[in-house]
Parts: C-alpha cells; structure tokens; sequence
C-alpha cells in the first residue's frame, strides 16, 4: 500500500512545486462570481438607469430651478428666461428680504413652535400608542376608536375657532401646539409598532418590578425610535410650515410666525403695494422693497428660505424614516 501511495505523493508534491500550478489568492472566487451577461440584460440595466436618472433630475430640478431663479436679475427671472444656469447672479433678493420687519421674531416663534409642538406630540403619539396596546387599560377599545373616528369627522373651522376662543388659546403661544399634540394617525403608527416588538420585553420588566411609565421610558421608547422619527419628520414639517392657525388665531404681530410673515410679504409684493402697518416707516420700507424686486422673485426667495431648514433636517432621520413606515404599516 505504501509503494502504491508512494507515486501519487511524489505526483501531487511536484504539481505542487511547480510554479505554473501556484493558485493565485482569490482566483478561484473570480471566476466563480464571474457570470456572463447577456445583450438583452445589459439593455435592460441601462433603460433602468437612463429611467431613474431621468425621475432624480425631475425631482432635484424644480429646487435648482427656484434657486438659480432667486439669485438671478429679476426682470429675467420674472420673464422666465432663467432655465439651466443663473443669469446676472446678485443675492439683493435674500438681503431685501431679511430686511422685512419683525422676521427673526418670526423665525423665533416658528423654530420655538417646531420643536416645542414636535417634542410633544412625539411623546403624546408614542404613549397613547403604548397604551392602547395594554389590555389592561380601561377602556381601551372604546378611547382608541374615539381617537380614530376624529380622522373622519371635522366640526369646521368656525366651531373650531369659538373652541379655541373659549379655551383662551387665541394670541396666545400654546394655540400652536396643544390642538395638534394628539394626532391619530400618529398614534395608529405607535400602536401597529409597539406591537411588533417582542411582548417579552414588557413582560420581563415587568416582572423585575418595573411601573408603565418606567417601562414606557427605560424600555419601548429606546425599541421604538425609527417609528419615533418618523413621526419627528412629519409633525416638524406640519408645525413649520403651517400659518393658517397664525392667520384665525393671532392679531398679535409678535406671535407671527416666519410663514405667516413670508406669505404676507408674497401677496403684498404680488399686488407692488407697501405692507400695511401702522408704522409710516415699515410702509416705506415694503414699498421700496417691492419696487426693488418682482413677484416672482420674492416667491423664489421665500420658498428657499422656507423649505432649507427642513432639508437639513431630514438627513438626520433619513435612515430611520422607511423603516419606520414599512413597521408600522404592517397591521392597522
């Protein structure tokens, strides 16, 4: 047995001392993820990025175009001569704007608003979605269905402000948040989301001697932050950009808020009129400012000014808000 074994040893070691045979690290891995691909696929794959090249230059341009627009000469931009690159390139528009009155008063209450009345109705939406899967609730079948029939039914808008009136939230900052802080479709995503995560987790704290609210904090809020962003994403959007409430509730000039403001200014600008204010010196101000630029100017600057902020934000909450979209639409 060993003179037989004895040729194929001395075979094997000289193939293997022969340089031609050496096995390169990795080659045997090349040529097996090597695969051939076909004419019709490599048509297929370039349709595809011609497609979504096409559908991403469609989504990224309207907001190059509003911005070469506002840096523009506004007799152009207004004739809508500015297209692909900006023409006579001048930043008068951002600096005439920030000279509006009362405006980083303005951006105070709507950043103070944005981020009180988003902290609270993230908190408000997670534990009320937290408690409606509680079996042991009072009630619970009946409040969570109270809560999602107001998705349906709106008294409108004049019930709606006498509400507001009697509860002394007319000039007043807290007519900002506490009518938006319970939002139902908010607390539909929180429910469908708490109750995706393991019941285990509730159970072991609760064994350990832990109450609801140490177990809502310490426990289901660290669990259930992607839904918690996503959340965090929409109702910062819905607080700043939001200016109807300023215009039914507020006639106090400091409580404006920057949309309100901006908006203002867009329609006082449409119709090349001063902004009308008790102030000689503000008439005179908004008079020259008009003069200065066209309406569609001031739209450009205004709508860059106003959508900026929350294209910075959104970044941050980016890689949490599809994940958090996809759980809690799951069951309902």
């Amino acid at each position: 047995m060993n003179e037989l074994n004895t040729p194929t040893k001395e075979l094997q070691s000289s193939e293997a001392v022969r340089p031609d045979n050496k096995l390169r690290p990795g080659t045997r891995g090349r040529k097996r993820q090597r695969m051939h691909v076909s004419i019709g696929d490599r048509i297929i794959s370039f349709i595809t990025y011609v497609v979504y090249s096409i559908f991403a230059f469609l989504c990224v341009y309207p907001f190059y175009y509003i911005f070469i627009n506002s840096i523009s000469a506004n007799d152009l931009s207004d004739k809508g001569k500015v297209l692909f690159w900006p023409l006579n390139i001048h930043f008068t528009n951002y600096v005439n704007v920030l000279k509006i009155p009362d405006l980083f008063n303005a951006l105070k209450i709507s950043v103070a608003r944005t981020l009180v009345g988003t902290v609270l109705t993230v908190l408000f939406a997670a534990f009320l979605g937290y408690m409606f899967t509680k079996e042991t609730m009072w009630g619970r079948k009946f409040w969570y269905r109270f809560v999602v029939v107001t998705m349906y039914f709106n008294a409108g808008i004049i019930p709606w402000f006498i509400t507001m009136m009697n509860l002394g939230l007319t000039n007043n900052f807290w007519g900002y948040i506490w009518p938006v802080v319970v939002q139902p479709f908010y607390i539909v995503l929180c429910k469908t989301f708490v109750e995706s995560t393991p019941k285990e987790l509730q159970e072991a704290a609760e064994i350990d001697g832990a109450g609801t609210l140490t177990i809502f904090f310490k426990v289901m809020i660290p669990v259930i932050k992607p839904i918690l962003a996503t959340i965090a994403i929409f109702a910062a959007v819905t607080q700043w950009n939001s200016f109807q409430d300023t215009l039914l509730l507020v006639t106090d000039n400091k409580l404006f808020t920057l949309q309100f403001v901006l908006y203002q200014y867009i329609n006082q600008a449409n119709s090349l009129k001063g902004m009308i204010n008790n102030s000689s010196g503000t008439v005179d101000l908004a008079a020259s400012l008009a003069k200065a630029q066209t309406a569609t100017s001031v739209r450009m600057t205004v709508t860059i000014l106003v959508v900026t902020p929350i294209i910075m934000v959104y970044p941050i909450f980016q890689r949490f808000f599809v994940k958090g979209i996809m759980i809690g639409a799951v069951k309902g």
